[in-house]
């Protein structure tokens, strides 16, 4: 792989800064999440921030090894064709945009599973009661109590990575460089980006819609989409404003590990 690029660096180091703090001080880890992962906006931890220091937080050495290797392998590139300030601001909007698309969308889901239990005969301060931190209190019907866990799930598990923002990256990628074959681990053959990208996004889809995740649980499959969406349309705003991005639009036989 060729040398990784400033800004991309600079975002790698912050990465590793923070997960390693919260892997050396486990205190820190709990306060690191309660601060800067993205809190649904209910949450009494919640706030505007979130939707940019979300992205520095990782919930395994596999996530975080995963998301750097993929922005240190695309994000370079990306970097040496439009340079830093460009990237970065491409990046962050990316991962932004992912942010706010899952919250979003977990509005939603939130709201349709709060007006089953109201229907079902809970009151909003039952609700309330129940969400609150250190309740042991749910539903004793059993139908009601999966309606209520996933309500819950929405409520306290909070989002944190940089995937929706490395989904992004990847699409611009395969946007400018098509033809070039990724060798990607677990994969024996290496495949085009114009198929592998596409391939990976309806794989994410069919696991956001159908709650079976192929990636395994606990995975924002929607914040994925929505950071592939936002680079689709920054790219296609770019080109329309300032035409071709250079070359390696059409670039072919290049192989990117």
């Amino acid at each position: 792989m060729n040398r990784v690029s400033p800004a991309v660096t600079g975002l790698l180091i912050a990465n590793a800064a923070v997960f390693a703090a919260g892997m050396l001080v486990p205190a820190w880890r709990e306060q690191l999440v309660d601060v800067g992962a993205f809190w649904f906006p209910t949450n009494d931890h919640f706030g505007a921030w979130q939707a940019v220091s979300y992205m520095f937080l990782h919930g395994s050495m596999g996530h975080i090894f995963f998301n750097m290797f993929a922005l240190a392998s695309f994000g370079s590139i990306l970097e040496r064709q439009w340079g830093a300030a460009r990237f970065l601001i491409f990046y962050f909007l990316c991962g932004v945009g992912a942010g706010l698309i899952q919250t979003g969308i977990n509005w939603y889901e939130f709201g349709g599973l709060h007006d089953r239990l109201i229907a079902a005969g809970m009151t909003p301060s039952d609700l309330t009661a129940i969400l609150t931190p250190g309740s042991d209190l749910e539903p004793a019907d059993p139908a009601l109590k999966a309606v209520f866990h996933k309500l819950y799930g929405i409520y306290a598990r909070p989002m944190l990575g940089a995937s929706g923002a490395i989904y992004g990256v990847m699409v611009a990628f395969g946007l400018l460089y098509p033809n070039a074959k990724l060798a990607l681990m677990f994969v024996p053959v290496p495949i085009a980006a114009k198929y592998f990208i596409p391939i990976l996004l309806i794989l994410d889809l069919f696991s956001g819609v159908t709650g079976f995740s192929i990636f395994g649980a606990g995975i924002a499959h929607f914040a994925h989409l929505g950071g592939a969406a936002i680079g689709f349309l920054l790219m296609l705003l770019w080109r329309n404003r300032h035409g071709s991005d250079g070359p390696g639009t059409t670039t072919a036989g290049q192989t990117f590990r």
